[in-house]
């Protein structure tokens, strides 16, 4: 059946370590962010910066971060970039270990500090279903009387050994913004790297491909309309903190979200599930 245990990295960051017949895995409690994931047998599905030192209040810069309950700023400069659910501590709530898959389900308190931000009565949970593939579903819950807005997104890393020879495909018939900017322009098929990339796509199917020299990687997405796919290219790779001056060559972010017209409001007691869903195409 394997074994789920909980662990705690140099930095003073708890995990917990998964190591099943069918995969390996690890998730901090802290932003419940998963930073590894491994088919047995296959290489990792996951990308981490080795410039990261996993400390405690700054997100990983890798693996999953989840971006809530805003996508990127606010109107208020002095709010955490993409919320505060990547730097907060989530509790571990169940573990149910299946013969296919482990399934983990963590949620977040609010706290009175993050209540200046988000003073909103809604629960927020993440299911990881770990098998050979890898599932993540978002829920949200609106407990109060009163709408709620939001925006977020699972700001997925891959590893994709060389960014010169990456095709990601199933884009056709979306449109996108880049840098924010509009207005929204069409696309193909197909997209190839050779600059920055920081596009937001909407009206965009279900399923794409990271086609790279290491094989097909699958990305599925429920329940959202939109996605971001983001490189940094040479000169933003400069900027970035816990970010390898040369890391741009071999990651990518294909990320499942609801922004831009696909953002959320959720009306009294409605729930909404943001699934990814990862893998080698076999």
């Amino acid at each position: 059946m394997g074994s789920v245990t909980t662990k705690k990295h140099a930095s003073g960051l708890e995990y917990v370590d998964v190591d099943t017949p069918l995969c390996k895995a690890r998730i901090f409690m802290q932003g419940a962010q998963i930073d590894l994931f491994q088919p047995k047998g296959k290489k990792p599905l996951l990308w981490v910066s080795s410039a990261d030192d996993y400390q405690p209040g700054s997100g990983i810069r890798g693996g999953i971060p989840i971006c809530w309950p805003w996508f990127g700023m606010t109107d208020n400069p002095d709010w955490p970039q993409h919320g505060f659910a990547r730097t907060s501590l989530w509790t571990l709530e169940s573990v149910q270990m299946r013969s296919e898959a482990v399934e983990l389900k963590f949620a977040l308190q609010i706290t009175e500090e993050n209540r200046q931000y988000w003073p909103h009565d809604t629960r927020v949970e993440v299911m990881f279903i770990l098998a050979d593939t890898l599932t993540v579903s978002l829920t949200n819950t609106n407990l109060s009387d009163q709408p709620v807005p939001l925006t977020q997104a699972l700001h997925t890393y891959f590893p994709i050994n060389d960014i010169h020879q990456l095709r990601a495909s199933g884009f056709e018939g979306s449109q996108y913004i880049e840098f924010g900017e509009g207005p929204y322009q069409q696309t193909t098929d197909e997209v190839v790297f050779d600059r920055e990339t920081d596009r937001v796509y909407t009206q965009l199917s279900q399923n794409q491909q990271l086609h790279t020299p290491d094989g097909i990687i699958e990305v599925g997405r429920e329940n959202s309309q939109s996605a971001v796919l983001w490189n940094p290219w040479i000169d933003k790779s400069q900027r970035l903190s816990r970010f390898n001056s040369d890391d741009y060559l071999s990651m990518v972010c294909l990320e499942a979200a609801n922004v831009l017209e696909d953002k959320l409001t959720l009306a009294p007691n409605e729930s909404h599930t943001l699934t990814t869903k990862v893998g080698w195409k076999a």
